[in-house]
């Protein structure tokens, strides 16, 4: 038996890269995946064939609640429940932070922190109110929040990325000491370097590239699937007991 058949996974960013991944290690579960991007979602729902997947274009861009209470909502209409929040949608401006713009701060952080939290909440308030009650007992809604390495670290000319990821790592503690006892485990992972459009240019630069891989003990860069196969972790009845954690999946990055 497939260990995610009658389950509802929905995955923001889900159009390529590391989101592309989680959908379709979902699907190869059984899952039903509804995956959410503001651009094609074809060669996703390519990939997860085998397995039911529901496209849901929306730009996640605003960081209102609105629109995650909306989208949530369109979720249960069409899939009738949630069983996992995966929250992988973000975005990144590099720029020195004597520089670094209102615009570029604004926009990154309601893309990579007010929406995950709208999100969380949305599924949250349905979980509780509705969703728990009519789910087999013992049930529980899975979230997995997207951190990053910069979660722990600054970077460099990354100021809103920065923040935002730091963010992502409080409310995920956060939200774990309020939701624990509603049968919802909210658990981050924080991927390393890992090979995709957004690190294009950095594994093009010879020399930055090699730095890299000189703090990385495994010597490559990650592949989307090695985030992909944590997500599943935390989604199944393994990790029960696992709750407000941030995982690293950097290759033992940050142990260098």
């Amino acid at each position: 038996m497939k260990r995610f058949e009658n389950k509802v996974v929905v995955v923001t960013g889900a159009s390529r890269g590391i989101g592309q991944a989680i959908c379709v290690a979902f699907a190869l579960q059984g899952a039903k995946v509804v995956g959410v991007a503001r651009s094609g979602l074809n060669e996703t729902s390519a990939k997860c064939d085998g397995s039911e997947f529901i496209p849901m274009h929306t730009d996640l861009g605003a960081g209102t609640q609105k629109v995650a209470a909306d989208l949530i909502a369109e979720v249960v209409k069409q899939a009738g429940q949630i069983d996992v929040l995966v929250n992988n949608a973000g975005i990144i401006r590099r720029a020195p932070a004597v520089d670094f713009s209102e615009k570029d701060w604004d926009e990154v952080l309601r893309t990579n922190l007010s929406t995950p939290f709208f999100l969380c909440q949305a599924s949250a308030k349905w979980w509780i109110t509705q969703g728990r009650d009519k789910s087999a007992p013992g049930s529980r809604l899975k979230i997995v929040n997207i951190a990053s390495l910069l979660s722990f670290q600054g970077g460099i000319t990354v100021p809103a990325y920065a923040a935002s990821k730091h963010g992502i790592a409080g409310i995920t503690k956060s939200l774990s000491n309020e939701w624990a006892k509603e049968r919802i485990n909210i658990n981050a992972i924080a991927p390393g370097y890992i090979a995709t459009e957004n690190t294009r240019a950095l594994r093009e630069d010879a020399k930055r590239n090699q730095a890299i891989l000189d703090r990385i003990p495994e010597n490559r860069w990650g592949n989307p699937e090695d985030i992909a196969g944590g997500c599943v972790f935390l989604a199944s009845a393994d990790s029960d007991y696992l709750n407000g954690a941030v995982i690293n999946i950097d290759g033992g990055w940050l142990g260098r």
